[in-house]
């Protein structure tokens, strides 16, 4: 009788909504299947301390609509050695884990590389609020936060507009500016300051001045993390201007809550995709989402992508702002 296949299941870096209906698509796809599923605790780390349970059907029931991760999650430094990286590779052998299946961002996958490069079959899955995997037009948790942040950004606009201030309203995004750009679409601001669009605070000011003098009493100004220092900006604003400024730091916020449809439909289809390409002995690939439909990559070439940053958003955003 042929044994059956062995998948162990992580999630690493930072957590998104969604990470669980993953996690449920890839148990319930494998037992469908015949397969057995290891769920791995908090990431690359419960790896190295063999925090390791078998994950049945009802383990995962009910958990599709929640936030965060049931098998937690955590940053490794030591996957960032040589002989971090043999070391897990050499666990997931005595596991005698078949593939790997890696739910995460761009350092995750950076863990994932170095498994298959040490013999590990391993899937990755995008999953990060900030949509900053190059290699996918979307990631897992990415529609949770801009729903997240329009909704905060709608109580801070009734607030602003009562006081007649500015308001700058930082969200997440270290290197990516998708998420600030799609909230300021979306939430009707005036300016948005993003990596790969950085503006100095004189082009900021005199963007309000000029709305002011059109008889605008209220502006928003939204900033990727990237950029920070929003409280500094909006003491600038005020100084230079005369006028009352706020900043708002929304944190960690955003990383939680109930996953939108969107997310729940995305992580399903990865999640069961993710499982159904070990099941053909289809590994070391990354599962994307391109051009409106999901379909699998090669792990070292997602990892390379490199995605343009287009213009057209923001254009559009000082077009709405007139």
């Amino acid at each position: 009788m042929k044994e059956q296949l062995r998948i162990g299941v992580l999630t690493s870096g930072g957590d998104a909504p969604g990470m669980n209906a993953v996690i449920r698509a890839v148990v319930r796809t494998a037992v469908h299947h015949g397969m057995r599923v290891y769920g791995i605790k908090t990431g690359y780390e419960g790896l190295f301390k063999g925090d390791i349970d078998e994950l049945t059907a009802d383990d995962v029931s009910g958990i599709i609509h929640h936030g965060g991760t049931i098998l937690r999650t955590a940053r490794c430094t030591e996957m960032h050695t040589e002989e971090g990286q043999a070391r897990a590779a050499e666990v997931c052998k005595v596991l005698r884990l078949d593939a790997m299946i890696v739910i995460g961002g761009d350092g995750s996958f950076k863990g994932a590389v170095s498994l298959a490069k040490h013999g590990v079959n391993v899937i990755g899955i995008p999953a990060t609020i900030d949509l900053d995997m190059d290699c996918s037009e979307y990631t897992i948790g990415f529609d949770t936060a801009v729903n997240t942040v329009a909704d905060a950004i709608v109580r801070i606009r009734d607030t602003s507009t009562s006081h007649e201030r500015c308001s700058v309203v930082e969200v997440m995004g270290r290197n990516a500016g998708y998420l600030a750009l799609w909230c300021g679409l979306t939430g009707g601001a005036e300016e948005v300051l993003i990596p790969e669009n950085p503006i100095d605070v004189k082009t900021v000011t005199e963007q309000i001045l000029k709305n002011r003098a059109k008889g605008k009493r209220h502006n928003l100004v939204v900033v990727a993390e990237g950029i920070g220092d929003s409280v500094n900006l909006s003491k600038e604003i005020e100084r230079v201007l005369g006028i009352e400024a706020r900043g708002t730091i929304l944190g960690h916020l955003q990383r939680g809550g109930t996953p939108t449809a969107v997310d729940r439909m995305h992580a399903t289809v990865m999640g069961h995709m993710a499982v159904e390409a070990i099941k053909n002995g289809t590994v070391n690939k990354v599962v994307v989402y391109k051009d409106g439909k999901h379909e699998l990559m090669d792990i070292n070439e997602a990892l390379n992508a490199k995605r343009e940053y287009d213009q057209k958003m923001y254009d559009l955003i000082k077009i709405m702002a007139i």
